[in-house]
């Protein structure tokens, strides 16, 4: 392999014939005064191969789609890998942007986590099997034995829109209530909801109390929930709320992992963003050692 990228005979705009090696691996600085040719070297030359040897290894069908670069003058470059390129700009503040964002290559690496990519669980590490829905009554009853529960179908789950249809129609199928965005609502009553949002709305399928002798009823609502959901259901134990996927589930601790998509892999959407950080990758706290140095003198000291 090649550990360098040797450039030889570089003739775009104002170079003249320019040898160059930049080796791989390095962080590579061209300098010069204004019109010595620093952009037409890197831009004009080293980037625009790099992008065009990329466009000839795609099908011809793609090809078209992208028109034609041409061959910048140079005799011939060796060692060149397919580029990314990000061009001179003002500094961008935000704390989320990266050079995978900035290239949006991010979105193709999303694109093929969330279809290629194999969930395990994040406390044994195990990769995530097939759980039925007797699986998950069990772990609830052994769980929360004697508790209330409520026991749901996340039908919507974090995406915008009013859902009149959706909601006349449960209403017409004879369901009584929803949670919506965490509160329970009769749908009996006027439901009205910001166009413009992002809303989860989860159909109440059963209220009941967790015990072994009412097994039965307990997959029932699971097995319903898991039908109107697509392969997952939740569970609402007085504050605590769970959800079960039968698809995406460890073995051992019962961890659920929802359904593999591109947003589950971006720290820009609330619903891949870290819930500590916000997707942030840092936080702001206060330092009790910084504000009171000496703990051993009183605060009128």
């Amino acid at each position: 392999m090649n550990d360098a990228i040797r450039i030889r005979g570089a003739r775009e705009h104002n170079l003249r014939g320019v040898d160059v090696d930049v080796l791989h691996g390095s962080l590579t600085v061209i300098t010069g005064v204004s019109g010595s040719g620093k952009s037409s070297l890197a831009f004009d030359t080293l980037y625009q191969e790099g992008q065009r040897r990329f466009m000839e290894s795609l099908s011809p069908y793609a090809r078209q789609f992208l028109g034609q670069m041409e061959k910048p003058k140079v005799d011939h470059v060796e060692g060149l890998s397919p580029t990314l390129c990000i061009d001179q700009k003002t500094v961008n503040r935000n704390p989320r942007s990266t050079v995978g964002t900035v290239t949006e290559i991010f979105d193709h690496l999303r694109l093929l986590w969330a279809r290629l990519g194999t969930p395990h669980c994040p406390l044994c590490d195990r990769a995530i099997a097939r759980r039925s829905p007797g699986d998950i009554a069990d772990a609830l009853l052994a769980a929360h034995e004697g508790q209330r529960a409520v026991l749901l179908a996340p039908v919507v789950r974090d995406r915008k829109g009013e859902y009149r249809k959706e909601l006349d129609q449960w209403r017409r199928e004879g369901w009584l209530r929803v949670r919506i965005d965490g509160q329970l609502r009769s749908l009996d009553e006027e439901i009205v909801l910001e166009r413009y949002e992002k809303h989860t709305l989860e159909l109440v399928v059963d209220r009941l109390v967790l015990v072994r002798d009412d097994r039965a009823r307990v997959l029932e609502a699971i097995e319903r929930a898991v039908g109107l959901a697509e392969g997952v259901c939740a569970a609402l134990v007085g504050e605590v709320w769970a959800l079960h996927a039968v698809e995406r589930a460890c073995p051992e601790h019962g961890v659920s992992i929802p359904e593999l998509e591109p947003r589950l892999f971006s720290f820009h959407n609330p619903f891949g963003a870290c819930p500590t950080c916000d997707g942030l990758g840092s936080q702001q706290k206060i330092d009790p050692d910084l504000i009171v140095p000496d703990t051993e003198r009183t605060l009128r000291d």
